[in-house]
């Protein structure tokens, strides 16, 4: 775990929050520090990475890869990943938050380097680049199966490239009817249409999200039969404790003293929270792939309240998971 003065400085970084003005600050720091550590989602080649995984994915485990409308949960301020799956035939991109992020110019860079990507139809980058990106895949050659001649040729087709970049600077409108749509706050069932959506993903999001039953429920609310989710979670510390799992080693009453008065941090529910949500909200789970590591911090010296974990969630760094619904 942290150091006495290492745990001093996270616990004023927590307090600093009661502080008015500084809860912006805060978590402005901290979405800085999550992208430098995820590799890069202001960047369209990792956008362009984690789409395309998620794609591979889903053909492979027999899902839609051909998604009208998808939702992503927890986007921030880069709707790259979004903007990738409407280059690749979507019709429709909800980023779904629990604040507002977006940042319109940024997108929009974004977005005319994912259109060169996907009309040179490059390989899709891989764990040499983006070592901390899951899923892995057995190849990262363009997926011309999925994504074939003919699909490219509409998904980019000028007129839908221009109506796609004019939707981009307009996502936060509610009244607005293109096909990029940044809806807040996520706990508003009625942001998204009831069962509207074929695919809601994440990438190191969901280990973000406080009320997880309420999530997976609005998935359900929001997915049409037979639609899927697919997500990357990362039950790691993100910097809050020395070694991966040092998150777990801290009480109850210190980690509301990190966490302070921002709106959100991480969790700390290990996979097995995650799987037990889905099975509850009736999806069948066509993926569980994890990533196991060594823990950093021994059974013993964790809090009270994650010292009886099972062994599979205290070794789970990472997990990649896609189930249907049914």
């Amino acid at each position: 775990m942290m150091t006495p003065l290492m745990l001093a400085g996270q616990i004023a970084c927590g307090l600093a929050t009661f502080l008015p003005g500084l809860v912006a600050a805060a978590i402005r720091l901290r979405r800085g520090a999550e992208r430098r550590r995820a590799g890069g989602p202001n960047s369209a080649r990792y956008c362009y990475s984690v789409w395309l995984r998620h794609l591979v994915r889903a053909a492979r485990n027999g899902l839609d890869v051909q998604p009208a409308a998808v939702v992503e949960f927890g986007p921030g301020d880069s709707l790259g990943i979004g903007l990738a799956a409407l280059l690749s035939g979507s019709e429709t991109f909800y980023a779904v938050d629990v604040v507002h992020f977006a940042a319109p110019r940024k997108n929009l860079r974004i977005f005319d380097d994912l259109t060169d990507m996907f009309r040179r139809r490059e390989p899709i980058p891989d764990d040499r680049e983006f070592p901390d990106v899951k899923p892995l895949l057995e190849t990262y050659d363009f997926p011309s199966g999925i994504l074939n001649g003919a699909r490219m040729r509409d998904a980019l087709s000028p007129g839908r490239i221009e109506r796609i970049r004019d939707s981009i600077s307009t996502a936060d409108d509610r009244r607005g009817k293109g096909p990029v749509a940044y809806r807040t706050p996520w706990t508003d069932y009625g942001i998204i249409e009831r069962q509207s959506v074929d695919m809601i993903y994440s990438q190191a999001a969901m280990e973000h999200v406080d009320d997880l039953p309420n999530a997976y429920r609005a998935m359900n609310h929001w997915l049409k039969p037979a639609g899927y989710v697919s997500h990357c979670v990362d039950f790691k510390s993100h910097g809050l404790a020395r070694g991966w799992n040092g998150h777990w080693a801290y009480s109850d009453f210190t980690w509301k003293l990190i966490r302070g008065r921002r709106p959100y941090l991480i969790n700390r529910l290990p996979v097995s929270a995650h799987l037990a949500l889905l099975r509850e909200q009736g999806f069948e789970l066509r993926e569980q792939t994890r990533t196991k590591r060594k823990p950093a911090v021994p059974r013993e010296r964790l809090a009270p309240g994650f010292r009886k974990m099972s062994e599979d969630d205290l070794t789970t760094a990472g997990a990649f998971m896609q189930a249907q619904k049914t």
